[in-house]
């Protein structure tokens, strides 16, 4: 019995029942036609039978005729370029022309994962594409669809596998993984980040070496060359001090999850730049052995991670960034300026991601910040906007393009001016696009280590 559900008439099929009909109308006025249009049809009939027992028939094997599975991983990455892989598994004697559907989440609102292959007899099809999620959160994948046809093609068999699976979307740990594998070979350079000389040297000792051609003449440790010097050759025994960065000193993310972060740049939100952002840079912390830490906050306090270095640091940092939601209240930066002092007792770096769209708005939280760069070394993150950027950019048609561009200029000539407000009182300021964000962030940190700040 051939199940009806799984079975489907192909294009081929159908125009050979428009050209039997229109055979069987120009039969009604030439009877001599209506015999050859039978005997087609008849061999119609025939061979679509034939097909579907090609197609229905059982496997030697006793396994199914056609096998299919879908492999990505056990999360997906927020704002990524995701790798999903689709084997096709022919176990038919003969080749098969294949018609793959994917039914991905909804949250993607595409209906063009199709794909079209031939995968011969007892041979694996691999087909490889992509998924670029934009919220986090739970994606649930529908059923993969194969739509087999023999090389007769007058029918279509249905096979649907791996139905109902649910992946979670998270934090953008691959962009987190790109820039920890460019920092262990030393080349971050090539996504942007900047070679930064460093200003004097750390203080923080490290070990005595002997002296290489190169070293600095002035970390030469005469005490210690005078006490290893037994031969004439003193040169050959001179040893010198070696420093190396400070290490454990606290890198804390701030947060803010108010309603100035939902924002949307390319797809993503203000918040999930933010968040990709914070998961680089304390990755890129922790490889320096510095504690990264983490703090959210809204018009209440948010979640909070310890400022830690140990085994595990990195993955409840990504947990918590996993949860977070943006709120639609104002934020509240006093509540944010209590906590940091009830939990952050040790003087650290702060890195703050807001967005300050007037120069007012930032005027009526500038007490607080004072007061955490008081304490802290403060730097505050927030966003050009981009399409402003573009449309001041774009030449003027008319003169209500000039009135337009002048006050879109005002704008970001406000921008500007928080960035000089801020510097003023000594708090650090970066006024980035959303898409630079995670190497101009990078860039900053690695300054502030190179100038001893922290």
């Amino acid at each position: 019995m051939v199940p009806v559900k799984s079975l489907f008439l192909t294009r081929r099929f159908f125009l050979a029942v428009a050209a039997l009909i229109i055979g069987l109308v120009v039969a009604f006025f030439l009877p001599g036609w209506l015999v050859p249009v039978q005997l087609a049809l008849g061999l119609l009939a025939g061979l679509a039978l034939l097909d579907l027992a090609l197609l229905y028939a059982p496997t030697r094997t006793g396994a199914g005729q056609v096998e299919a599975h879908r492999v990505l991983g056990s999360k997906l990455a927020n704002g990524s370029d995701n790798d999903i892989r689709i084997y096709v598994e022919n176990y038919y004697r003969f080749p098969l022309s294949a018609e793959i559907i994917d039914e991905i989440p909804h949250q993607f609102q595409r209906r063009d994962v199709l794909f079209r292959t031939t995968v011969k007899g007892g041979e694996t099809q691999i087909i490889h594409y992509q998924l670029r999620p934009l919220k986090r959160g739970e994606y649930e994948f529908g059923a993969l669809n194969v739509f087999a046809a023999s090389p007769l093609g007058l029918v279509r068999r249905r096979f649907r596998f791996e139905a109902g699976r649910i992946v979670p979307v998270y934090p953008s740990f691959l962009q987190m993984r790109q820039y920890e594998l460019l920092a262990i070979h030393n080349r971050l350079t090539e996504v942007g980040v900047k070679r930064i000389r460093r200003v004097g040297q750390s203080m923080e000792f490290e070990q005595i070496r002997p002296y290489v051609a190169g070293d600095d003449p002035r970390n030469i440790n005469w005490k210690a060359t005078a006490r290893r010097t037994t031969t004439p050759q003193a040169a050959d025994a001179l040893v010198v001090n070696h420093y190396q960065d400070e290490r454990a000193q606290q890198v804390f993310c701030l947060i803010d999850k108010g309603r100035v972060m939902r924002m949307p740049f390319e797809g993503l939100s203000l918040l999930d730049y933010a968040i990709n952002a914070t998961l680089v840079v304390s990755n890129i912390a922790l490889l320096k052995h510095d504690k990264a830490g983490l703090i959210t906050f809204s018009h209440q306090p948010g979640a909070m991670v310890p400022a830690d270095r140990r085994a595990g640091t990195l993955s409840r940092i990504l947990e918590v960034l996993y949860r977070q939601k943006t709120k639609y209240l104002e934020t509240d930066y006093e509540r944010l300026y209590i906590s940091v002092k009830n939990n952050v007792r040790q003087r650290s770096l702060l890195i703050l991601f807001t967005n300050f769209e007037t120069l007012n708005g930032m005027q009526r939280q500038l007490p607080y910040l004072r007061r955490m760069a008081k304490d802290h070394l403060l730097l505050v993150v927030f966003f050009e906007n981009t399409e402003l950027r573009a449309f001041l950019d774009a030449p003027t048609a008319s003169t209500q393009d000039v009135y337009n561009q002048t006050i879109a200029e005002k704008f970001a000539q406000e921008k500007r001016q928080i960035v000089r407000e801020l510097n003023r009182y000594g708090i650090h300021a970066l006024l980035t696009a959303p898409q630079n964000l995670t190497v101009n962030t990078i860039n900053k940190y690695l300054e502030f280590k190179s100038r001893g700040l922290i």
